[in-house]
């Protein structure tokens, strides 16, 4: 009996030393990174909070250093810039990679753990709810299915210890990069960046470099190592429409004060069709794309029945050919609508006005302005009345229809050519890591305040995202899963250690 339980004894001691052979050195890297990630997202890091964002920078500073970064912070009308640079030969080319530091807001009640801004390690039970783990679970393995949850797991500082990682993986086998490093962390990218453009502006000759890498974002949800080339921007338009001065009893003057919700409903239907298609003439010119773009995006493997499963719906709007494609164009969505009281707060009034909150989503080819006019035309085109302020009562007595506009900011789009030598390059280090070939995105729906970098400094750029497509970004219970944390490490080492050409 006691020789049996040797032999098994023995047998489990060889199958573990043989398991431990097996871990690659990106997994074994993944433990110091989990342990650093924990650390990190233990910073609160909201963006309102300016005297947070110095305790992640100063964290940060000291996490570059330690790799050899000369570090210094870019102080802005906001909250500063952290740039870490190293310098491997002067006659290499610059890479300058883009994340962020700064997270967006918590609402803690919503959240399945006390505390956002404490790293909390959960596995799934057999119904696929998340248990949260002792820290001490984590030995000399861990499983990578587990995830850390916390504010910014996934966004964006996830991807910023997968990098430092990467690093410490080529010094421990004696290597370099193969280029020159710069590393710019934003601090108020959940904010707007709204002062960035001018800092690119004055430290221009600080971010100088033959291309830039953007670490921001998801992974295609295929979970295989994807590229993408651009990324939509973003305006938005407000509007409200009257009825008379304050509300009314419905009663009384039902049938004879106009009803601005109905006048809403009518404008709005105005400007789509029942498929989802913009009327707004010239809404889409411009639009256009060649065989090969389109068989790029016809690639991407996107699965119509997994999407429309996703978001619990029959049929998509039929803007584009494919979901790729509907990417392509630029978007007009009612993010919001307000009138009156609702539930049981409800009224029996005619409401006095309605407000349509509206985002536009851009690309390359349609510049906000032109399609914030080509709004303003059509809706008085519907016998509107257009006013910039609340009507006085001289014009409620002129104008049967009278529609408030306010158009804010605009964040502008970029789109790399797929064709270019920085994309090609990155496609060479992806298949060259992975051993197979990346998932190419034309442009990617959402936006990433960067376009001032592209245009400033005049140099091609391209997102290599890094995290799960589950990973709640924005939302309660961020998380990041820990295949990808080794993944982050994989890819960035394999970009580190492929010459860029």
């Amino acid at each position: 009996m006691n020789l049996h339980r040797l032999l098994i004894l023995s047998l489990l001691i060889l199958v573990n030393t043989f398991l431990s052979a097996q871990k690659s050195p990106f997994q074994e890297q993944t433990l110091p990174a989990l342990w650093e990630l924990k650390e990190l997202v233990s910073i609160p890091n909201s963006g309102l909070s300016p005297k947070d964002i110095q305790k992640n920078i100063d964290w940060l500073t000291t996490a570059f250093q330690k790799r050899g970064f000369k570090t210094q912070p870019l102080a802005n009308k906001g909250n500063p810039l952290l740039l870490a640079e190293q310098i491997i030969d002067t006659d290499l080319p610059t890479i300058l990679f883009y994340m962020h530091l700064d997270g967006q807001p918590v609402a803690p009640s919503k959240w399945n753990q006390a505390d956002p801004y404490q790293a909390v390690l959960k596995k799934a039970d057999e119904n696929g709810e998340w248990q949260a783990l002792p820290w001490e679970s984590v030995g000399e393995t861990v499983d990578p299915n587990w995830r850390i949850f916390g504010r910014s797991a996934a966004d964006d500082k996830g991807p910023i210890i997968g990098f430092l990682h990467a690093m410490d993986l080529l010094k421990k086998e004696g290597k370099k990069p193969a280029f020159n490093l710069k590393v710019i962390l934003d601090s108020e990218e959940e904010m707007g960046s709204k002062y960035l453009a001018e800092a690119v502006a004055e430290y221009e000759h600080l971010l100088k470099a033959d291309a830039l890498i953007i670490n921001d974002g998801p992974v295609h949800i295929s979970g295989q190592p994807t590229l993408i080339f651009g990324c939509r921007g973003i305006t938005t338009v407000n509007l409200t429409v009257f009825g008379a001065s304050k509300p009314q009893h419905s009663g009384h003057y039902g049938n004879y004060a106009p009803n601005p919700n109905f006048m809403m409903a009518h404008l709005l239907a105005s400007m789509k069709d029942q498929t989802g298609k913009v009327l707004i003439e010239g809404y889409y010119d411009g639009i256009k794309w060649d065989k090969a773009a389109a068989e790029i995006m016809a690639a991407v493997p996107d699965k119509k029945e997994d999407i429309l499963k996703l978001l619990e719906i029959a049929k998509p709007e039929q803007v584009g050919g494919n979901y790729q494609e509907a990417l392509q164009f630029p978007s007009l969505n009612v993010r919001g609508m307000a009138s009156a009281w609702v539930g049981n707060q409800a009224r029996t009034i005619v409401p006095d006005k309605t407000t349509a909150a509206i985002d536009i989503r851009l690309v390359p080819e349609s510049d906000p302005k032109r399609l914030v006019a080509l709004i303003k035309t059509h809706i008085e085109k519907q016998g509107y009345h257009i006013v910039t302020k609340e009507p006085t009562t001289e014009e409620r007595l002129k104008y049967p229809k009278i529609c408030y506009l306010y158009s804010g900011g605009a964040t502008l789009p970029f789109r790399t050519d797929m064709n270019a030598p920085t994309g090609k390059w990155l496609e060479k280090a992806i298949k060259n890591t992975y051993q197979q070939a990346p998932v190419k995105v034309r442009i990617m729906g959402g936006t990433v305040p960067i376009s001032s970098f592209i245009n400033q400094l005049n140099i091609p750029a391209i997102i290599v995202p890094m995290v799960n497509s589950d990973n709640n970004q924005h939302s309660p219970n961020e998380n990041f899963r820990i295949d990808y944390l080794t993944n982050s490490i994989k890819t960035f080492y394999g970009i580190m250690s492929t010459k860029y050409e």
